[in-house]
């Protein structure tokens, strides 16, 4: 989901956006994946060494898939981004086997977003468990995975937003099952970027007065605003962490979104470091998530989804001139020597309608001959990709 795009949204938008972004791969059902007798057991959850980073994908994979994608980028990905419930539904798993056998084949590990749609209450200790055996049998044929588990959680919109203390206690269970039972499975703390909390307006909007609300309080003022911490209440403990993400998005310069806008500079380290302070706002009280989460804990970070809008046919800048503003920040060379501890950028490789704009949003960066030419020359040498490609 994009980040710092909740602040003036209605309730209505609300429930619109997430319907659009839970939309699952568009798989056709077909059999369970086949063992892969030689592949090599994953029984390990390393990371990229010290000043590089994976480079991966989400893709939309009804109408795409990672080897017409790794034939696009000139490279396959080493992360493939993936969405499922939780738990998951019979047609659910059938699709995240198959994504699990697309990325065996590429040579590529998967990130899993798992949704917990029917509540908190639905993440049992039981089904922690039968998720850790399902993600040990993606490791033992050769694929190692990443869970995000119940991600921006310090959001308004999803079922289990601003829930701090029953979130960690979710997040624990399936933290310790997935680090008892899966060796090859890494876990994923992911919150939304700060910038507009506490996301007023949302229909899981943590209610004023509640325990959640008091927990949410950080400053003790009697009130959630967006002076409080929009990330510590929800924090579960270094010892169920393997890695912190979150996405950046450029969406433009200010609300309402839609308006084809070139990126300021520095303003994806800015959102990073808690240092934005721009066109979209002052947005200072939000802290250094790079520094408290990634560096200070030692913790490799993550920018699950990153994408710069450009709405066709739409007034403003040319589409190349905004994605290259915005790819040249993220994926500039001294991100290497600055952000050592950034180990993982997916782009979000996909066209789609956004509620918010009111029409389709094209966040690829490869389907264009010319824009994919130049996102594929400015590749740095300090990104890793999955099996090389020949």
């Amino acid at each position: 989901m994009a980040s710092g795009t909740w602040r003036a949204l209605s309730a209505a938008a609300l429930a619109a956006v997430l319907t659009a972004c839970s939309s699952l791969p568009g798989f056709e059902p077909s059999q369970r994946p086949t063992k892969h007798l030689d592949a090599a057991p994953v029984d390990d959850v390393s990371v990229p060494a010290r000043g590089t980073a994976w480079f991966g994908a989400s893709i939309d994979w009804g109408e795409d898939s990672l080897a017409r994608y790794s034939r696009r980028l000139g490279h396959r990905p080493a992360i493939a981004v993936a969405f499922a419930g939780f738990p998951m539904t019979a047609q659910e798993r059938v699709w995240t086997d198959q994504a699990v056998d697309q990325a065996r084949e590429e040579g590529s590990r998967i990130l899993l977003t798992l949704e917990p749609h029917d509540g908190l209450a639905a993440v049992t200790v039981a089904r922690a468990r039968s998720l850790a055996r399902q993600l040990a049998g993606y490791n033992r044929s050769g694929v190692p995975v990443v869970v995000r588990f119940a991600h921006e959680m310090n959001g308004s919109w999803y079922p289990w937003g601003q829930q701090p203390e029953t979130y960690v206690a979710a997040f624990r269970r399936v933290a310790a099952a997935i680090h008892t039972h899966a060796a090859g499975t890494a876990v994923m703390w992911a919150p939304n970027y700060g910038g507009g909390y506490p996301f007023a307006g949302g229909a899981h909007q943590a209610d004023p007065g509640s325990g959640d609300a008091m927990a949410l309080d950080t400053d003790g003022d009697g009130s959630v605003t967006e002076e409080d911490d929009p990330y510590a209440p929800y924090w579960p403990g270094r010892r169920y962490v393997d890695w912190v993400g979150m996405s950046l998005y450029h969406w433009g310069a200010t609300y309402p979104w839609g308006e084809n806008e070139v990126s300021e500079q520095g303003k994806f380290v800015d959102m990073l470091r808690g240092t934005y302070d721009g066109t979209a706002g002052d947005e200072l009280a939000v802290p250094d998530f790079y520094r408290t989460y990634g560096s200070a804990k030692r913790l490799p970070v993550a920018i699950t989804e990153t994408a710069a809008l450009y709405v066709p046919g739409g007034d403003g800048a040319d589409e190349l001139e905004i994605k290259q503003s915005w790819w040249e920040q993220v994926l500039a060379p001294g991100n290497a020597a600055e952000l050592p501890w950034l180990r993982m950028v997916n782009w979000f490789e996909w066209r789609k309608v956004e509620p918010e704009v009111g029409g389709v949003v094209d966040w690829t960066a490869t389907s264009r001959a010319d824009v994919r030419a130049a996102f594929t020359s400015a590749l740095p040498d300090w990104l890793r990709y999955g099996r090389p490609r020949g």
